[in-house]
């Protein structure tokens, strides 16, 4: 039987390159993708509070990808969980397809923004969970995932700076390090976050339990941020 078969058994974590496969054509930013493949397949799958027939439900936890340039891997999990189809994905990037090379939250089910611009995901997350506090939602959870080259970008330290001092605790951050930024930070990424206030962890962005772990950590009263290293770019 094909992946795109009629199946009995749910999809999982092993199916992810055979969906990711099904993906062809131009600008698909292969290793953008492939570094996030874990990261996402652990929020998922054991961690996000989210599921196709909660898309508009207040309560769900919000899932923003910064890191929207490279989406395959985005998409082979959103189809392993029921979100879209499987059969969409052979037309990733097509004129078409609601698919495209950088998401659209108003053609992808489950995505909650358009994504791809470096530097956007973490502020649209932080203003996210100013909106859900101020609303009185407190159970909701928010989170981000970004990469190490996004911090590039000053956008993202002035929601790092705003964020710790705000208290936001519902507000978490993924930062998929593949050695693509161009600027060193002193003490690592880490050391910026916990600067300003914010719980911090770096774990192996390969090894699932590790990645639970550091995910589900307590940080009461502090934003989290999880640094999940992979292998460099150039590797």
């Amino acid at each position: 039987m094909t992946i795109t078969e009629e199946r009995t058994r749910p999809y999982g974590y092993t199916d992810l390159p055979a969906l990711m496969g099904l993906m062809t054509g131009d600008e698909k930013h292969g290793p953008a993708a492939t570094s996030t493949l874990d990261v996402l397949w652990v929020l998922y799958d054991r961690v996000l509070r989210v599921g196709p027939g909660r898309t508009d439900d207040p309560g769900r936890d919000r899932f923003l990808l910064s890191k929207g340039h490279g989406p395959m891997a985005y998409y082979a999990v959103l189809a392993a969980k029921g979100f879209v189809p499987v059969d969409w994905l052979p037309g990733f990037g097509s004129y078409d397809s609601p698919l495209g090379h950088h998401p659209d939250r108003v053609l992808v089910p489950g995505a909650e923004i358009g994504s791809g611009s470096l530097g956007h995901g973490l502020p649209i997350a932080v203003g996210t969970a100013l909106g859900l506090r101020a609303q009185g939602l407190d159970e909701p959870r928010v989170w981000t995932l970004i990469g190490d080259a996004e911090l590039d970008e000053g956008s993202n330290h002035e929601a790092i700076a705003f964020a710790g001092p705000a208290g936001l605790e519902r507000l978490h951050t993924v930062v998929v390090d593949n050695s693509s930024a161009s600027w060193a930070r002193p003490g690592g990424i880490v050391a910026r976050f916990e600067a300003a206030g914010w719980s911090a962890l770096t774990v192996d962005g390969r090894d699932h339990e590790a990645l639970y772990a550091a995910f589900t950590a307590p940080h009461p009263g502090r934003p989290h941020a999880v640094v999940a290293r992979v292998e460099p770019k150039s590797a």
